[in-house]
């Protein structure tokens, strides 16, 4: 197979350019609003997104591997796209554990990129994630993951914004008697986090967290904070008359201070969180 060589910037929905890199088993990064795609002979082996927590994130919050584990290994083999290896040849971690991991990663990243099923931007061949080769997964499979991930949370509450805005709990509604997992992801919404943050500060994967949410969510127990919305500026005043020249030196002027917060905005705030 020949992997193209160039890197065209494109307006084709990010699954069918997916399908199109994997029939031409094609190696390098597709990159989408929501994050990139890796790939690797047409297989999947890699994905990334900033509404999710990474690899590392996972690893080193659920205990299984120290902070200085990983940035030892990104250290030593980051640079040869080998920190994967690097991890079980070290001893940090079982190859077991390092894929399992890399595995809720992929897809969850995956469900993100391709949750709109937005264009493609651009496709950089021959483009490697420094993590390596984990475990490698077919363009098909993660296409119908995502889709049944979209399908399952859609049956639970129809609302996608819930996976993306900040968080805060619902007053009214009781929440005793909640199962474990649900009451342990209601304790850490706080009006601030959003979902990928209350899954790194679980340690769990993205998208477990998504069906705790969207469950409380059609309990009423949480809903989404609402972006506040500022009020214009005022016209700024008339500058004032320049006073007339002296011969005498004056003072040495000020170091400018540092703009002054927006007290009126962080009183709106304040009075929102109180009110949630």
């Amino acid at each position: 197979m020949t992997t193209p060589t160039r890197a065209p910037r494109t307006d084709e929905p990010a699954s069918a350019l997916l399908s199109t890199l994997a029939a031409q088993g094609a190696t390098g990064a597709l990159s989408t609003e929501s994050g990139i795609v890796y790939l690797a002979t047409g297989h999947v082996v890699h994905v990334e997104s900033a509404v999710t927590p990474d690899l590392g994130d996972l690893l080193t919050h659920s205990g299984a591997l120290a902070p200085d584990g990983w940035w030892e290994a990104i250290d030593r083999a980051g640079r040869r796209c080998r920190v994967g290896r690097q991890l079980v040849d070290s001893g940090h971690l079982a190859a077991g554990a390092l894929e399992l991991c890399h595995l809720g990663a992929l897809f969850d990243a995956a469900y993100f990129v391709l949750a709109q099923d937005g264009p493609a931007l651009r496709f950089r061949p021959g483009a490697a994630h420094w993590l390596g080769a984990v475990r490698s997964v077919p363009v098909d499979t993660v296409l119908r993951e995502s889709r049944r991930r979209r399908e399952l949370l859609h049956r639970i509450w129809p609302e996608p914004a819930v996976d993306r805005a900040p968080l805060a709990r619902v007053p009214g509604p009781d929440a005793a008697d909640l199962p474990a997992r649900r009451g342990r992801t209601l304790a850490q919404v706080d009006g601030v986090r959003t979902a990928a943050q209350i899954a790194t500060a679980l340690a769990c994967r993205t998208f477990h967290t998504l069906v705790e949410l969207r469950r409380l969510a059609a309990a009423g127990l949480v809903a989404p904070v609402a972006p506040l919305v500022r009020a214009p500026s005022p016209a700024p005043a008339p500058a004032p008359h320049p006073a007339p020249a002296s011969a005498e030196p004056g003072p040495t002027p000020r170091p400018a201070a540092p703009d002054e917060p927006d007290t009126a905005l962080l009183r709106r705030l304040l009075h929102a969180l109180e009110a949630l």
